[in-house]
């Protein structure tokens, strides 16, 4: 019953986009909103895939908190990736049904998620200060500037 309600719930209404564009329903898109959700697509699959490899990797030689790699900057870079893939398919899209789609699923199901890893990755004794120094979703600006002249002095 779970598996059919995921289906239904989540996976399905995703397709609304590709459906609405296919069957003619929603107008076609110019050439620069596709390139936009193409390139929200590619870079969240590498995003999603890289967080992934990294987690499962990482999880394998070593438990506990995650705190380098994708992981420096943002807390949930598994979910960033798949936001942007589905955000890709909905930018290409102009019809207001698949942005409420995404709205109704990363707040109902996404959201809850996130807010349930944390809880559970906050039992770490470094959490408070990885908290703080990440973002939840997209990295603090004073973490980019430190990553960015941090990789410049590594490269002189």
């Amino acid at each position: 019953l779970a598996q059919v309600n995921i289906l239904a719930l989540i996976l399905l209404p995703y397709w609304l986009a590709a459906y609405l564009l296919i069957s003619g329903k929603a107008p076609e898109p110019p050439i620069e909103t596709c390139f936009i959700g193409l390139m929200l697509y590619i870079m969240g699959v590498v995003i999603m895939m890289t967080a992934d490899a990294q987690k499962h990797f990482t999880l394998k030689y070593k438990k506990g908190l995650i705190t380098t790699g994708m992981f420096a900057l943002i807390r949930h870079p598994n979910y960033l990736g798949e936001m942007m893939i589905y955000g890709g398919f909905a930018t290409m899209v102009p019809h207001w049904i698949p942005k409420a789609v995404l709205a109704w699923v990363w707040l109902q199901v996404f959201l809850p998620n996130m807010k349930m890893k944390e809880s559970s990755m906050s039992r770490y004794p470094e959490w408070d200060d990885y908290c703080a120094r990440t973002g939840f979703l997209l990295p603090p600006p004073i973490a980019l500037v430190r990553c960015i002249s941090s990789s410049r002095t590594k490269g002189e």
